[in-house]
């Protein structure tokens, strides 16, 4: 069985080998882990530029390409916008009145907009860079950059926790204090300890990071196929492959929105409990 083409330093695999076919006596080369790993861009090992991979440079032009979009949509403003500055507004509304005001209402709400809106786009952006030609990957299919964003929630939402409610209340926001609860309330503290403290900044990185992953990977299996199948009578399934690849993408543009909608809901839901009077 032919084996994948390797680096020389065995941290990269490519993600198929394209002289292998069906009937040509080669497995077919599936995706794995190997697909999400990449190699420095540039410098020497042991420098810090050794580090700067695909994925980061994909994570540096999302952030330009935003920056750059609202900066050309509101440098001038206009009463009567124009067709940038209508989709500009139109992304800026839907994650502030369809997202942080449902969640946390008008009046707590406000000062989390901008913040809010920066985190839709930025993880919107890591998402759909699987489908751009060329870069097609998701940065979100790396844990770190989920993790790092959770992270940053979580420092908001704890910094939040005490401001609002002091150590003593925060700590009981935090563990679900209620008196009515009577004998169960250890036990209650406890689970509610864990999950706040642990288990959400896990979830909330974890749910982003498994679901750009899978979509890859499906992505990647299917397109591998196409190629693999093209070979004798092979070509017909290859067909077949080829338009599972386009629903996929399709599905993957509805994914990305979702999750990114889904990451800063999840956000916001932290936030609105922080600011919640405990009992």
């Amino acid at each position: 069985m032919k084996e994948p083409a390797v680096s020389a330093d065995l941290t990269q695999v490519l993600a198929f080998e394209t002289d292998c076919h069906i009937f040509d006596g080669c497995g077919f080369p599936g995706p794995g882990l190997h697909s999400f790993l990449f190699e420095p861009l540039w410098g020497e090992a042991g420098t810090t530029s050794a580090y700067f991979n695909k994925p980061m440079l994909l994570a540096l032009l999302g952030s330009v390409i935003i920056v750059a979009f609202f900066w050309a949509a509101f440098r001038k403003p206009k009463v009567v916008p124009g067709k940038l500055q209508m989709v500009a507004e139109a992304g800026y509304d839907f994650v502030r009145r369809g997202i942080v005001y449902e969640t946390l209402g008008k009046k707590e709400g406000e000062k989390y907009v901008p913040f809010m809106v920066s985190l839709f786009f930025f993880v919107w952006v890591l998402n759909v860079w699987s489908i751009v030609p060329v870069a097609q990957f998701p940065v979100t299919a790396i844990i770190a950059y989920p993790a790092a964003l959770a992270l940053i929630v979580y420092f908001i939402w704890m910094s939040v926790t005490f401001k609002r409610h002091g150590f003593v209340g925060g700590f009981k926001n935090l563990t679900g204090y209620d008196k009515s609860l009577g004998p169960v309330l250890p036990l209650v503290m406890v689970i509610e300890f864990f999950s706040n403290v642990l288990v959400r900044p896990f979830t909330h990185a974890v749910r982003l990071f498994a679901n750009m992953f899978a979509g890859h990977t499906l992505l990647l299996l299917f397109t591998i196929a196409s190629w693999y199948l093209l070979n004798g009578i092979g070509i017909a399934y290859a067909g077949v492959s080829f338009i599972m690849v386009i629903v996929m993408t399709a599905f993957e543009l509805f994914i990305q929105a979702v999750q990114a909608y889904v990451f800063v809901l999840l956000a916001c839901s932290f936030i609105q409990g922080a600011l919640a009077e405990h009992h």
